[in-house]
């Protein structure tokens, strides 16, 4: 039997050694059994951490950088909101659609078409360069994605839906902002009116909806993504002197986010080598004893490790990988 406890050994507001010196004995027991037997504690994490590491090849699969999961809260009541307003007033890409019941901004083409020298849109000759720019969009592929309304493509413009003759509207002839029940505010920009009758208008704007319900969504993000590949030269080859055409779609803020994301990526690669350098080089001392240079080399690895095992380990669970937790090693090296 052991004899009664030492009254030192005893725990108090005044002696608090009861608790460092236990974890004092495991870690000098720990220790031992490291420089006994170094191999096991070297080989281990390095297999285990490799294992683990292989899961960086769903990294690709699992990459989730859309900017409303990242930067909106997952219960927020914006979001709430919208899910309410999409039950009450759902919208129909197929048969019925109308751009003002959307929850959201839609999927959408949209291009600005600006009259140069001073003219106006509402010309004849820019009217009919504006017509040949509406043709290059409706491809075959878009008039099956497209939003309909009526049994045909929602038109990207009210005044290029006018039935009769497909020519510009005549000076005087449209009021504005509203002509016939139809708000044109945001179908014509620069205009000069008189006693609100259009005399000139300077920019058009087209806006071509895709459908975003049903199997046809992902259809319709493809084919944007085509438009903002070929846009380009397309409108080279149409060579319009007569306007100036921008354009921009719903996945344009999106892949600029990501293009600044990847721009931003490879200085990486200089941070974590400027704070490596500076972990090991802070460590270094002329005194052979207090010197730690393998200590802090030994940390790094560490750190790498756990950063490799801890991610590897995520992604073969399925959670997504968002660009934002790529500054994770720079805050651990930084501890």
């Amino acid at each position: 039997m052991s004899g009664p406890r030492d009254p030192a050994e005893r725990c108090s507001c005044r002696n608090t050694d009861c608790v460092e010196r236990p974890l004092r004995r495991l870690f000098r027991g720990l220790a031992s059994g490291v420089a006994a037997c170094p191999w096991p504690f070297v080989l281990v994490p390095l297999l285990l951490s490799g294992g683990l590491g292989a899961g960086f090849v769903f990294l690709p699969q699992r990459q989730a950088n859309d900017i409303e999961e990242q930067f909106t809260p997952t219960g927020g009541p914006a979001k709430a909101e919208r899910d309410f307003v999409r039950r009450h007033f759902p919208p129909n890409d197929s048969e019925r659609f109308s751009a003002p019941r959307l929850p959201t901004e839609g999927a959408y083409a949209a291009l600005i078409a600006v009259a140069t020298n001073g003219t106006s849109v509402l010309d004849a000759a820019v009217w009919e360069q504006v017509r040949r720019l509406d043709g290059t969009v409706r491809d075959p592929e878009y008039e099956l994605l497209c939003a309909r309304s009526s049994g045909s493509c929602a038109s990207p413009n009210p005044l290029l839906s006018r039935r009769g003759d497909p020519g510009p509207p005549a000076p005087g002839s449209l009021g504005f902002p509203v002509n016939d029940g139809v708000f044109l505010g945001t179908a014509l920009g620069g205009v000069e009116t008189d006693n609100g009758r259009v005399l000139s208008a300077r920019a058009l704007k087209l806006v071509y909806y895709l459908r975003e319900d049903g199997p046809e969504a992902e259809d319709s993000r493809q084919w944007l993504q085509s438009f903002l590949q070929d846009i380009p030269s397309k409108l080279a080859d149409l060579r319009l002197g007569s306007i100036q055409v921008t354009y921009f779609t719903s996945l344009s803020r999106q892949q600029e986010f990501e293009g600044n994301t990847e721009s931003v990526i490879p200085l990486f690669s200089v941070t974590y080598f400027l704070t490596i350098t500076f972990a090991i080089v802070s460590c270094l001392r002329v005194s052979c004893i207090r010197n730690n240079v393998w200590l802090a080399c030994c940390g790094v690895v560490s750190a790498g490790l756990a950063v490799v095992s801890s991610f590897g380990l995520m992604l073969f669970c399925g959670v997504p990988f968002v660009v934002t937790v790529a500054n994770a090693p720079f805050l651990i090296l930084g501890k």
